[in-house]
């Protein structure tokens, strides 16, 4: 047998679809369209080996794909037109497919892998419906910042002592995650993370859950979740200095974190786990730079995460997170003195030194 077609039926079999009698399938998750959209990609290359023609007709097709692919990895799967520009794609290299005449020897794993392709556009389309259909509710959403989240407990939550300042601290899952008693026990520290939101989220919540708990000071820890979603760094920028304007309004003291580092370390664990590309360490690093000039513009206390949690590479470090974002307790450990140190500081801010009377 020929070395090139030894070649071509290894790189077909490699690719046996996925057994037809199984039952239908559960809807495709955010976790697991990337791989389904690569998996489609290795079937589109197995058929140009079994159909040189059809490669080469389809191969402009291929690298829109494939682009489109790595732009989805890098700003995350919540963006509906380039799931669109996948799928339109995909579609028009199967009408190609259909049109150009096959080989007589087209071997019969080939007609099934494209018959695999043609069951994961299937899979693609609901996936993209879904999606817009999961936009469309949260534009209609009664409670897009989700204020529901704690309005029970804000109800509930003691009055303030003075001799015991309360502190909030406003964020998303890193916030969300820390269990602040366990931490800092016998503080008024009021835990007031979603996990997931944004900073738009933040201050749409913030008389709720900021200004209404009377709090000495707020500590923010925002940001990752805007860059993760391609949010443009001046919407960032702007939302937080909304939040300190309201702060300052309401006379509660404003502590700024740093945004903590992301990592990959974990990706064998977890496809998913490749965090850098959706939070490149520089967009992190730029942000971080903003977020100390206006502390040190205003007078806030700047709370910088990032050394103390970074590797040398200046990801973060493999210990201290599971995931490469969220730290595990290792991580909160070291974070919670920086926070406790940041907070003195705001609420004690070191007084200028006397002037000497001069004496004539």
């Amino acid at each position: 047998m020929p070395m090139f077609k030894t070649i071509a039926l290894l790189a077909l079999a490699s690719l046996a679809p996925v057994s037809a009698a199984q039952d239908a399938p559960k809807p495709i998750t955010d976790q697991q369209i990337i791989p389904l959209y690569e998996r489609s990609l290795q079937l589109i290359e197995a058929g140009g080996v079994a159909s040189p023609e059809l490669g080469r007709a389809g191969a402009p097709l291929i690298e829109n794909m494939r682009q489109t692919v790595e732009s989805l990895k890098f700003l995350g799967v919540r963006n509906p037109q380039l799931h669109y520009r996948y799928m339109m794609n995909l579609r028009a290299y199967l009408l190609i497919s259909d049109s150009i005449p096959k080989p007589a020897n087209f071997p019969t794993m080939a007609k099934q892998q494209l018959s695999e392709l043609r069951e994961n556009l299937l899979l693609e389309e609901t996936y993209f419906q879904n999606q817009l259909d999961q936009i469309q509710a949260d534009l209609r959403s009664p409670d897009r910042d989700n204020l529901k989240r704690y309005r029970d407990a804000n109800k509930t939550l003691p009055a303030t002592d003075p001799r015991n300042p309360r502190i909030v601290f406003l964020g998303d899952s890193i916030t969300d995650f820390w269990r602040l008693n366990e931490y800092f026990p016998g503080k008024d520290f009021v835990n007031r993370g979603i996990s997931g939101q944004i900073t738009g989220q933040m201050l749409g919540r913030f008389l709720a859950d900021v200004i209404s708990l009377k709090p000495a000071a707020v500590l923010i820890l925002a940001g990752t979740n805007d860059i993760a979603r391609g949010v443009d760094p001046a919407v960032i920028q702007n939302n937080i200095q909304m939040m300190c304007e309201l702060a300052d309004a309401y006379k509660i003291k404003v502590i700024l974190a740093s945004i903590l580092p992301v990592s990959d370390y974990h990706k064998n664990v977890n496809p998913s786990y490749e965090r850098t590309r959706q939070r490149p360490l520089s967009a992190i690093q730029d942000m971080n730079r903003w977020i100390q000039s206006q502390c040190e513009k205003r007078g806030y206390a700047y709370l910088n995460y990032y050394p103390a949690l970074s590797s040398p590479d200046g990801q973060l470090a493999a210990s201290l997170a599971d995931d490469g974002l969220h730290p595990n307790p290792a991580g909160y450990r070291n974070m919670a003195p920086l926070a406790l140190q940041a907070i003195e500081k705001c609420l004690n801010p070191p007084q200028p030194a006397a002037k000497k009377r001069r004496l004539f």
